[in-house]
């Protein structure tokens, strides 16, 4: 638990509870090469895979949060990176456009689920958008990532279907090809990011927007660190993340360590393997 002595005390802040889409790493592989981090040939430990799969799983249910699983797809090998294939917002569905063609069949099956499980006005975009690897949701608004996948022109379509308004960002380093690589979400106020994987431009309006954001390092990021998921007070992150780790306590959030490096091999963290359905309970069961 954070320190009280910190600018925030752990008893100031609130978790809330949440429910997260997520699919087992059941064909998990590394079979091409679609970013900086991927190397064909590879061995992949799949045992290893599946058990820091589970025990991601077991950690987000332990902290209250429902949990509720997607099947896997054979020759799909990036399907345990659920989050990329949408964004849902008061239980609204956008569904993902892939802009590289090894993943584009992902985006059919979650769009599928979003429509055979009561999400509202689900939909597949016109635009390429990569679902929340690039659509970070804080607060009312909608952080909105581009420069490597997501189309900008997604940004306005996600604006008007969600019914909440997107800020552009422009990432410039390929290790940081999704938002969510270079940026996480803390709480409805606050982000971690790190300030070398955005424009200029883009680095004055965060800096504008967050001015108490957590400035994370590259000896975390490297790890991944910044792909955490977090309910408002726990903070799911790569163990490996030691340093970012210690900001969050300072903060007065309370990290939780999870071991998820066997996805490191396809540039996949802990946030790419978690999609939020944001009122996936409320909106979809009261129209149910």
């Amino acid at each position: 638990m954070g320190d009280a002595t910190g600018p925030v005390a752990s008893a100031d802040r609130r978790g809330y509870p949440r429910t997260y889409l997520m699919c087992p790493p059941t064909y998990f592989d590394v079979v091409y090469a679609i970013n900086d981090w991927m190397s064909p040939g590879e061995q992949v430990d799949r045992p290893r895979a599946l058990a820091q799969w589970h025990t991601l799983v077991d950690t987000y249910r332990a902290l209250g949060h429902e949990v509720v699983v997607i099947d896997a797809v054979e020759g799909l090998p990036d399907m345990v990176f659920v989050t990329d294939s949408g964004v849902v917002v008061d239980g609204v569905a956008l569904g993902a456009r892939y802009r590289c063609a090894q993943r584009r069949a992902e985006a059919g099956h979650v769009l599928r689920w979003f429509r055979e499980n009561g999400l509202l006005r689900p939909r597949s975009p016109r635009f390429v958008n990569e679902g929340e690897g690039d659509f970070l949701v804080v607060g009312d608004v909608i952080l909105g990532g581009t420069g490597f996948r997501s189309d900008p022109r997604s940004h306005a379509e996600a604006a008007a279907h969600l019914g909440r308004p997107v800020v552009p960002l422009t990432l410039v380093d390929s290790r940081y090809y999704h938002l969510n690589t270079a940026l996480g979400v803390l709480d409805d106020a606050t982000i971690a990011y790190l300030p070398a994987a955005f424009s200029p431009e883009s680095l004055l309006l965060l800096r504008r927007m967050f001015p108490d954001a957590v400035i994370a390092e590259e000896s975390d990021t490297q790890w991944l660190g910044l792909n955490l998921v977090s309910d408002g007070l726990h903070v799911v992150l790569p163990a490996q993340a030691t340093r970012l780790s210690d900001q969050l306590v300072d903060r007065g959030y309370d990290p939780v360590p999870v071991d998820y490096s066997e996805f490191l091999k396809s540039g996949g963290g802990i946030k790419c393997s978690t999609m939020e359905l944001r009122g996936y309970r409320q909106f979809c069961e009261m129209g149910s």
